[in-house]
């Protein structure tokens, strides 16, 4: 009981079906998979949880050494797998949490048996032969912005991740929901994920893998998704016809239907 209450783990759906663990991204909880589960639980058993430091988590388990790279956060995906016992689960994590799956997957291989990336980034800073969508200089400038005024930047910043301007009840959930991050925990998860590199990482992932971009993504452009998917053996590439760094909140039908029909074929 220790780690579902320290990662705040939520169990619904059918409990014959395959189990499908929910991730959610920085500076967001499992309440932004909210019109994602009601596609899933007639048929899977779903596992929706806070990473420590986000939502409802036991903040008291934060440590900024462990959570000062992603393996800190894939070893809250393992400890959550490991405490509910899961086998061969469905990992679907936005965002950074892609990444942060690949991790988990290859520290626990039984206990993941597919990925589901939504809009994933193994890189935010551009390198040699590799768009990663920002300079080193525009992830200076946007961690030193966070750090002197995190919350002025979650107002600037979460509308351009969400995109989706003309709808902008959507920018000012994902305001609130950075806003109501713990600030000195959402500024060690920035910087792990806005710094990270997991480009190696992917080409060691051998479980069927589902990539989904958007067709506008400020976060993760077009060449990201395609490089994710060219560094997996084996993956599926689908553009959603989406827009923003949120799919699953902007375009939640055609989210879904990706998801469940990559489900679907399974075995």
């Amino acid at each position: 009981m220790e780690i579902e209450r320290r990662n705040n783990v939520t169990v619904t759906g059918n409990p014959h079906g395959r189990t499908v663990v929910l991730a959610h991204g920085f500076g967001c909880d499992q309440n932004m998979w909210r019109l994602t589960v009601p596609a899933l639980v007639e048929d899977y058993r779903v596992v929706l949880f806070d990473y420590v430091g986000s939502g409802r988590s036991d903040l008291s388990a934060f440590s900024e050494t462990r959570y000062a790279s992603l393996s800190g956060y894939a070893q809250d995906v393992v400890d959550v797998c490991e405490a509910l016992d899961l086998r061969g689960a469905v990992f679907v994590g936005h965002s950074v949490s892609a990444m942060i799956g690949v991790l988990a997957a290859q520290t626990a291989p039984e206990r993941i048996g597919a990925l589901v990336m939504v809009a994933p980034s193994p890189r935010y800073i551009d390198d040699e032969g590799y768009r990663g969508g920002f300079t080193a200089e525009d992830i200076d400038e946007l961690l030193d912005s966070l750090e002197s005024n995190y919350l002025g930047w979650s107002a600037a910043m979460a509308p351009v991740i969400m995109g989706n301007a003309e709808r902008p009840e959507l920018g000012e959930e994902l305001t609130n929901s950075f806003c109501a991050t713990d600030p000195a925990m959402a500024r060690v998860f920035a910087r792990t994920t806005f710094l990270s590199d997991s480009r190696e990482e992917l080409k060691a992932v051998s479980v069927p893998t589902l990539v989904l971009d958007c067709t506008q993504d400020a976060i993760a452009p077009r060449e990201v998704g395609a490089f994710v998917h060219q560094a997996i053996p084996g993956s599926t590439l689908l553009t959603l016809d989406a827009t923003g760094h949120c799919p699953h909140m902007s375009a939640p039908e055609a989210t879904n239907g990706a998801i469940t029909g990559f489900l679907a074929g399974l075995r």
